[in-house]
């Protein structure tokens, strides 16, 4: 069977894998994108529960690739405050610190695939459907295998296809990485009061509590748990729970409603040893997985993508073969130690955090409400919740490709 031809080959549909198709499609990268299901079952399956917040440089990219015109609903987060369980010492992010912008956008995930779904449409990105069972990769290109007998062949394959990407294990890249033995439990709430677009995290011994705001007197909860506690929780009784739940989340916002069933995700750390191989690139969760504290993993991944699309249209311009080592170095250059790094920090953040010896609440509490005094150091961390700190790429700051 004579292989299909293209120039890059993305494995996965979901949010990442999707977005840079566009933002290399847009430019005359001649793309096929890969998914195992039919894009219409993902946007027609059942509601995960997961709501992401986009930081103001990924909302640039989403501008830019006009994928965020499409989106239904969205919650701008005005303000950030970073709590010790029931402290009252606490620090606040104001947006005004930083011009009036806001943080970014809480948007429920089935919101952004939708809006995803439609500018693809739009662009005609060619979407195929089919499970990978090979990867064969030669001097000049690179072909996959489908559980159909299918074949695509491209001088690029990128795999976005996840933490257990299939693609990664094929060019047998091996990973690193650790369980927490901590378990997220995400719903969503509405409240009495309004939220006011402010982002609450609150850290216990057995994990951070955060309360994201969404449209409409609603708020995105992510409930870190330790995992062995996870099933007595989830089995509680609806008196029960919404019991925890109120002690958890504090009484400020007024009486609290449960609207969504409650789903549970283990959490755990992972880095792919490199970046890149022989006619190959991974970009979001099949790169790199990381604890939900702070909230950076898909803006983490929305970085890949503006990386990766501008490493290849601008290989692309000089006449450059697009998956050779040599332009593939500087994607993984750009990316890896950036990756390497917000992995570390938010690791460190969630073992600093995540226990309730007496010695390193008390410093972490006077650290936080030092923090909140000094106003350069806390334009720092808004410019970096913001991720508009570093070498960035064209996408993130708002201009074309």
């Amino acid at each position: 069977m004579t292989p299909k031809k293209t120039q890059v080959a993305i494995i996965g549909g979901g949010i990442i894998g999707t977005s840079l198709a566009i933002a290399l499609s847009r430019s005359g990268i001649e793309i096929v994108l890969v998914d195992r299901v039919k894009p219409e079952f993902i946007l027609s399956s059942q509601y995960d529960g997961r709501a992401s917040a986009i930081s103001f440089a990924s909302l640039q990219l989403l501008k830019s690739t006009e994928i965020w015109g499409e989106v239904a609903q969205a919650q701008p987060i005005l303000d950030i405050r970073v709590s010790d369980s029931n402290s009252h010492l606490y620090l606040h992010y104001d947006h005004r610190l930083l011009g009036g912008e806001p943080f970014g956008m809480m948007v429920e995930n089935r919101h952004l695939r939708l809006g995803l779904s439609m500018r693809a449409k739009k662009e005609g990105i060619e979407t195929i459907t089919g499970s990978i069972t090979d990867l064969k990769i030669c001097d000049h290109s690179a072909t996959i295998c489908l559980e159909n007998g299918n074949q695509i062949e491209a001088s690029l394959i990128i795999a976005a296809d996840g933490s257990k990407s299939t693609i990664r294990q094929l060019a047998k890249i091996g990973t690193r990485g650790w369980n927490y033995g901590q378990t997220g439990i995400v719903m969503t709430v509405k409240h009495e009061k309004p939220h006011l677009g402010i982002a609450h995290e609150r850290f216990f011994p057995s994990g951070p509590f955060a309360i994201l705001p969404l449209t409409e007197n609603r708020s995105s909860l992510v409930w870190t748990e330790k995992s062995e506690l996870v099933p007595k929780i989830m089995n509680l009784s609806q008196q029960n729970f919404q019991e925890e739940l109120e002690y958890k989340f504090g009484s400020f916002l007024g009486k609290l409603t449960p609207l969504e069933p409650r789903w549970t995700y283990n959490l755990a750390l992972q880095q792919a040893n490199k970046y890149v191989s022989k006619r190959l690139a991974l970009a979001g969760d099949s790169a790199h997985v990381m604890h939900p504290i702070a909230g950076q993993g898909l803006n983490l991944g929305f970085r890949d993508v503006a990386a990766l699309a501008e490493t290849i249209v601008d290989a692309n311009r000089i006449g450059l073969d697009v998956g050779s080592q040599f332009v593939l170095k500087r994607y993984q250059t750009w990316r890896r130690f950036d990756g390497v790094t917000l992995l570390a920090i938010t690791d460190s953040l969630n073992r600093l955090f995540s226990n309730d010896i007496m010695s390193v609440r008390i410093a972490r509490d006077l650290g936080l409400a030092t923090v909140d005094k000094i106003t350069p150091l806390k334009k720092f961390f808004v410019n970096h919740a913001r991720g508009t700190l570093g070498n960035l790429p064209k996408l993130l700051t708002g201009q074309n490709l």
